[in-house]
Parts: C-alpha cells; structure tokens; sequence
C-alpha cells in the first residue's frame, strides 16, 4: 500500500481498473494516507463493506456476500469492488465522474456524474434514467442498485486487509452506446 501522509485529493493520481479488471484480489487502497477533511454534506461511508442482506422484489440476490471498499478525502470517494476501482470527485459534473469502464465486461465505458445529497452518495449515469445510491443507516450501508437494494456491514476501516468475497460482476447496469466516451480520456 503506498501511503501519502499529510496528503489532499489533488495530490492522489486518479485510479482506474485495469485492463480485464483487477481479479480475485482487491488493489492497495487509492486514498491510503490522505488527510483532507470530508467536503460538507459527505456522509462518511469509508470501509470494508460485506453485503448481508440482499432483495430482490423479497428474493435473494447474486450478490449476496459481496464485498465494497469505499474510500473517502475531501470531494474523492473511490469505489473499488467486482473487479472495478471507480474513483471520482463528487461535484455533480460527468467531467470529474466515473469515467471508467463497468464490471459487465471490464471493456464498456461509462460516464457517471457523483452527488451528496441529504446525506445519500448519488451516481447518476450518462443517457439513463437510473440513479445508484449508497447511504446509511444506523451502523448499516444501503446499496440501491438499478432493481435491488442491498444491507452490508461494515467490517473495518478502507486500509484493512480484505475478506474473500462473492463476485459482483454479474450485477450489469445497461449502459448506452459511449465506444468514444473513453477515447477521448
């Protein structure tokens, strides 16, 4: 893990996965060191999260026993997890977003633009009506993805070593036609 001490968001390189996505074993943390107090409005979702109790319309899911890391640094949050790292500024615009490829395939870009609001981590994606949200409650995050919802607990701090984990690639956000969106990166 490169640890960066007394360091801000602006002095971290932007992560992005790796071609064919990261595999079984989850990278060093991104934010590792960072300093930088939370922008206001963030609610503070840095952890391990394991996913214990998926719906579905009341059915079980497939990603029941995933595994998130979320890391967080002033207006930076990164998600790594399904062998994707999505780190992005939390500033509405899809310039500073996601601007990566999804765990459908490790290869179809996607553009999504983050929010904080009323305590709630939005994403809202590139030509879809569907929003993806990540918030609190009480000591549990809630995942809704487009279709279910998910509870996970927190099992330690971003910087712990992290668990196996069930595969969360096979949970696939339709995405529109953007074959140039990551071209022009």
């Amino acid at each position: 893990m490169q640890d960066r001490p007394d360091s801000n968001a602006d002095d971290i390189p932007i992560a992005f996965t790796p071609e064919g996505g990261y595999g079984d074993v989850m990278p060093d943390p991104v934010l590792a060191g960072c300093t930088e107090p939370l922008v206001e409005g963030a609610p503070d979702l840095r952890g391990i999260w394991r996913v214990v109790g998926p719906e579905r319309d009341g059915e079980p899911n497939p990603v029941d026993g995933a595994i998130q890391r979320i890391e967080q640094c002033g207006d930076r949050i990164v998600i790594t997890s399904g062998g994707v790292i999505h780190d992005m500024r939390v500033d509405g615009t899809l310039e500073n977003g996601v601007n990566d490829v999804t765990a459908m395939d490790f290869a179809t870009p996607i553009r999504v633009a983050a929010f904080y609001e009323d305590g709630t981590h939005v994403l809202r994606p590139e030509g879809l009506d569907n929003e993806i949200t990540r918030h609190l409650d009480g000591n549990q995050l809630i995942w809704r993805y487009v279709g279910f919802a998910t509870r996970s607990d927190r099992l330690g701090p971003p910087d712990m070593e992290p668990p196996k984990a069930a595969p969360i690639s096979n949970v696939h956000l339709p995405v529109p036609d953007q074959s140039s969106s990551r071209e022009k990166q």
